[in-house]
């Protein structure tokens, strides 16, 4: 979480962190958003508790393309895997199964982005009934609402989850 931003490049492949936040660890996998990535994001949903899910604001030709994909992967939880038209996505069914979705809105602070209400609309985020879900404009680059979004994560993972 400290690191120096110059130095960040976009991931192409996966990357796993271990952070302390508030008292609590998490275990953080950044998974590459490319095509030919997809395919293996599948690999990564086992005993998930969030789904972290990042767009680009300032990408609005792109934006029906992150749509999709979200709903993709949420859909799994209310089909059925009999149905041959998604028999090949039940290995998402019930990995995903209570996880809560944080989308992070990114470059919310470049002139020209997306507004918050814009990228709620656009991922028809108010359509999601299977998974309890929050939006939040943020920056990577300065920080904006990063802390706040972790902390969501473990106020809502306390609401839903039995914790010792």
């Amino acid at each position: 979480m400290n690191e120096d931003v110059n130095s960040v490049s976009p991931t192409l492949g996966f990357i796993i962190k271990t952070i302390e936040y508030d008292g609590y660890k998490l275990n953080i996998w950044d998974v590459g958003g490319q095509k030919t990535l997809r395919t293996y994001w599948k690999n990564y949903f086992e005993r998930t508790d969030t789904l972290i899910w990042v767009v680009d604001a300032t990408d609005r030709e792109r934006v029906e393309d992150c749509r999709r994909e979200l709903a993709g992967l949420l859909l799994e939880e209310v089909c059925s895997p009999l149905n041959a038209a998604i028999k090949h996505r039940s290995h998402y069914l019930q990995r995903l199964s209570g996880a809560s979705l944080l989308v992070f809105s990114n470059k919310t602070d470049v002139t020209g982005a997306m507004t918050e209400d814009e990228v709620r609309k656009e991922l028809k985020l108010d359509d999601i009934k299977t998974h309890g879900w929050k939006i939040m404009a943020c920056s990577a680059i300065t920080g904006h609402n990063l802390q706040q979004g972790l902390q969501w994560v473990i106020q809502d993972a306390k609401k839903r989850l039995f914790l010792f």
